[in-house]
């Protein structure tokens, strides 16, 4: 493919208004342009890349017995109301009419659609297992769209639904899945942990989620390409490493989620859902009396544990939420945060939310930072993390402002159910009592779900078991984040090239180290000087031999300037660049590995020979 046909709208600078690393080289290198807010159009480079994502994940899914399909972005709003989840889903979900004043919707996933078309064509259990899934585009009415495709209105995406009679073979292709995600990942260049996940607006019980981890700024090996004159990053002198390290620091780092890990098993999960490991208190202490204590302009922990003279693990926080219309009152310990996935799991609630400071007073009788669990109204539930139950004495509010009540004690002074709804720190202990807990941030790129019957019940999906009795099709969910991927490979991958010119000046630019199997091309085929027939002549020869060994060529015809060429080339990112130079007159070109940085000058009949050589290493 000739580079002059081809639109790669290439810039200067980074974007001024990219955050992460990913968006502003997509933009740059001529990858993505955005439309209006949220939406993109993925040019030739980006579209090359997505369809060779397609193509690994169809083969990894034929392995699976997934069988490709295609259903209507534009749904009737009738399939979502049988399920529940138009009223439900929030403000995300775009609400359209058509001219006969029906109700519309573009649809963000499609468990609905795919389960009244099996729930029609599906009436015994002799038909299933069936497992289905399709690659489009989905549409969610984000609030911020930012970070480029990270967060988007509009977005391609694989979604996969698998109908079974039993739970047993729901297990068995969630497994299939699991290991099909691994394998699709990990061709794509992938650095990934598959963690424990929240099914959130999807319903699903179990699920697991794949992170492609982003790398931290620090490590300068992970980041710097360095060209051949200069042997090692201790050969840079330190006042241009602090400025690399400045230039990497602006970047602010990708991914929304972030990643808790132990750091001596495998265990993973969504900050979200993280849970440490937890031993009850076995200390037996004498309760004290009740005490009524004021604490003027107290309204945080810090403030009360000063003012009282108590470590601040003896404070109870008490948070006040609104659970699908129903007051809860959330304890913690201290300064804990409340993970409000967990607590949201625990009451199957639909909705939950911070009630406002009005109406904690409308329930409490008190306002922020004089709130307490003791002697409230019987219809509010209290749910309270497990270290709550642990504690003896203890302060909480005494829903009097300005005023906190010592030695409190649970169970005796108030009645909560104990669960874990805390946000873990990191440090503590891995819950599997292996290593301690680590944070990393991470990028969605897949998760999947295992469903049940969530669906099949609501839209009366049932089919005939081996009895002849109607029972529910159980159902499994897989999604992947497919324009997610072309994100979060261009951040694992983004590279700064450093260069040391013959003055001896030091140099560094952005550009992409693109993986083999998502490259748009293999070989980066440039002419330095496109006006020399010998270049020329060379050019074409070496095009041909590569394409007829099956190599996809961009071949860089224009008539640019030879830096503005190799400038072009790093910020693409082709894995193979070969130079038709200097030397053209003589066959002889530069080949230059980006994966591994080799780069030598080989003679254009042995150039097919090389290449085969350099990139088995």
């Amino acid at each position: 493919m000739k580079q002059s046909k081809m639109l790669i709208p290439t810039l200067r600078e980074m974007p001024s208004d990219a955050q992460v690393i990913s968006h502003a080289l997509m933009v740059r290198a001529g990858y993505v342009r955005q439309v209006s807010a949220g939406i993109y159009a993925y040019l030739p480079l980006a579209n090359r890349t997505i369809e060779k994502l397609k193509v690994i994940m169809r083969q990894e899914f034929d392995k699976i017995g997934a069988v490709e399909m295609l259903a209507p972005a534009l749904l009737t709003a009738d399939l979502w109301r049988e399920s529940g989840r138009y009223e439900t889903y929030g403000e995300d979900l775009y609400k359209l009419k058509n001219r006969e004043k029906s109700d519309f919707i573009l649809g963000p996933t499609h468990e609905e659609t795919l389960t009244t078309l099996v729930r029609d064509a599906v009436k015994s259990y002799k038909q299933l297992p069936l497992n289905l899934y399709q690659i489009q585009s989905k549409y969610r009415d984000e609030k911020r769209p930012r970070n480029g495709l990270l967060r988007t209105r509009e977005f391609i995406m694989k979604d996969g639904y698998s109908f079974h009679q039993s739970y047993e073979d729901l297990d068995l292709t969630y497994e299939d899945y699991r290991q099909a995600y691994e394998a699709i990942f990990k061709r794509a260049g992938l650095e990934f942990k598959g963690i424990i996940g929240d099914g959130g607006a999807m319903g699903g019980k179990d699920s697991q989620e794949f992170m492609a981890i982003t790398p931290e700024r620090t490590d300068l090996n992970r980041w710097l390409s360095l060209d051949k004159s200069i042997p090692s990053i201790d050969d840079i002198p330190e006042h241009i490493l602090n400025d690399i390290k400045n230039e990497l620091s602006s970047w602010m780092i990708s991914g929304e989620d972030t990643i808790v890990y132990s750091s001596e098993s495998g265990y993973a999960a969504n900050l979200e859902m993280a849970s440490n490991a937890y031993k009850p208190s076995r200390k037996v202490i004498s309760h004290e009396d009740l005490l009524e204590v004021e604490t003027p302009d107290c309204q945080s922990i810090d403030e009360v544990s000063q003012f009282l003279n108590i470590d601040s693990h003896q404070v109870i926080k008490t948070l006040v939420f609104i659970a699908d219309d129903q007051p809860i009152v959330a304890l913690l310990v201290g300064n804990d945060h409340v993970n409000d996935v967990k607590l949201k799991n625990y009451l199957g609630a639909d909705f939950l939310e911070v009630a406002s400071e009005e109406t904690a007073f409308q329930i409490m009788g008190a306002h922020f930072g004089s709130l307490g669990p003791v002697n409230l109204p019987e219809n509010v539930r209290i749910i309270a993390d497990r270290n709550v139950e642990d504690l003896a004495n203890a302060v909480a509010g005494a829903n009097k402002d300005g005023y906190h009540l010592k030695g409190v004690n649970p169970d005796r002074d108030f009645k909560a159910e104990y669960v874990d709804i805390r946000e873990v720190k990191e440090g503590e202990m891995s819950p599997d009592g292996q290593g301690v807990l680590q944070f990393a941030r991470g990028i969605e790129v897949g998760h999947i779900f295992k469903l049940g019957t969530r669906y099949s019940d609501s839209m009366g999906a049932n089919i005939l078991d081996e009895n002849g009795r109607s029972v529910p099709i159980i159902m499994g969910c897989y999604g992947v984040g497919v324009s997610r991927i072309l994100s979060a490979v261009i951040e694992q991958h983004a590279r700064l090239f450093v260069t040391k010119t013959a003055k001896g000046d030091y140099r560094y630019s952005w550009g992409i180290n693109f993986p083999k199997e998502l490259a748009p091309f293999d070989v980066h085929l440039i002419t330095v000087n496109s006006k020399d027939e010998n270049a020329q002549d060379l050019t074409e020869k070496v095009e041909a031999d590569l394409m007829a060994k099956g190599y996809e060529v961009l071949t860089d015809d224009r008539n640019e300037r030879v830096g503005s060429k190799f400038s072009d080339s790093d910020l693409i990112g082709l894995p193979i660049r070969v130079t038709v130079g200097k030397k053209a007159s003589e066959g002889i070109v530069e080949v230059k590995i980006k994966a591994s940085g080799d780069s030598i000058e080989v003679n254009a009949e042995n150039l097919i020979e090389t290449l085969e050589i350099l990139t088995a290493k």
